[in-house]
């Protein structure tokens, strides 16, 4: 494992000689924009591990993307060897269902301090809910970035990440009352204390999560990826590309359905995803909205 393979699969060029904000800025930009949030193994007969050699040649050396417990660790690793001190985080996920925060830690998130000051780095939540750059750890401060408002909220010992977006624009009526569409502008993703975490705490999550039947990550194959104007997502058959503030206060959501022989070459295609097994792709109603 070395950082310029790393750097080379997220393309950044830049200095990286001391460990400062606006290094960690182009770096979390860069890796969101470059590999994919997605549980593909899952479907495809194979295991997610939290085995970090295994992720970076994963991630890095093959034409793949990993969950969050994948992509944050790999940037755990990334900040620590770029003298970050990263400590890790456990999250919990909002249901959108039950209306309520899903009662385990299933999402790694990063903590960093830079000359005293707190942020939170997090490359792999995907969709709407992903934030490019960090977010500086204060209560109810307004942090804008290209997919909205975000806000972390501290509430006692718990904080929670929300955001506020704007009103999607369906291009294919179609898709007007399609599941995956989350109207509501402001959105809750998750919530976490700042009590730091090891990678055993995920071991028991990560087995959980790829194995139960009534888990997210079974019930739907999900490849997302930001891009410049927006991001695009894959969800069963369902391709999704999304334009942020395609007007004012307007996002413009493609959506398409597609044959499902069509699937592994719309991921190489869209995502620079190649998967070696075959996949099935899955899209059962669960709790997920973009």
């Amino acid at each position: 494992m070395n950082l310029e393979e790393y750097f080379k699969k997220i393309g950044f060029h830049g200095p990286f000689d001391k460990p400062d904000l606006e290094t960690l800025r182009m770096i979390h930009k860069q890796h969101v924009m470059s590999i994919p949030f997605e549980n593909l193994s899952i479907h495809c007969g194979e295991k997610i591990t939290m085995d970090l050699e295994l992720i970076f040649n994963k991630l890095v050396k093959s034409k793949r993307g990993g969950w969050c417990c994948e992509n944050n660790l790999l940037f755990s690793w990334v900040l620590r060897e770029l003298g970050y001190n990263p400590i890790i985080l456990g999250s919990r996920v909002f249901n959108t269902i039950k209306n309520e925060f899903n009662p385990t830690d299933t999402h790694l998130i990063n903590k960093i301090y830079i000359d005293g000051t707190a942020y939170i780095a997090d490359v792999s939540y995907g969709v709407s809910g992903q934030i490019w750059y960090p977010l500086e750890l204060v209560s109810g401060k307004d942090q804008t970035q290209p997919p909205g408002v975000f806000r972390l909220i501290e509430d006692g010992d718990i904080w929670i990440l929300e955001k506020t977006g704007r009103k999607p624009l369906v291009l294919d009526e179609n898709f007007a009352n399609s599941s995956l569409l989350n109207k509501s502008q402001t959105k809750r993703f998750y919530c976490f204390t700042l009590v730091p975490k090891g990678v055993d705490h995920f071991l028991k999550t990560t087995h959980c999560l790829q194995t139960d039947p009534n888990s997210l990550f079974t019930n739907k194959s999900i490849c997302s990826l930001q891009t410049a104007t927006g991001f695009r997502v894959l969800v069963g058959c369902t391709l999704s590309e999304v334009t942020f503030n395609y007007k004012e206060g307007v996002d413009l959501l493609d959506m398409k359905d597609i044959p499902e022989n069509k699937v592994e070459d719309v991921l190489k295609e869209k995502f620079n995803v190649v998967l070696v097994n075959k996949l099935v792709p899955v899209n059962n109603k669960a709790a997920y909205t973009f």
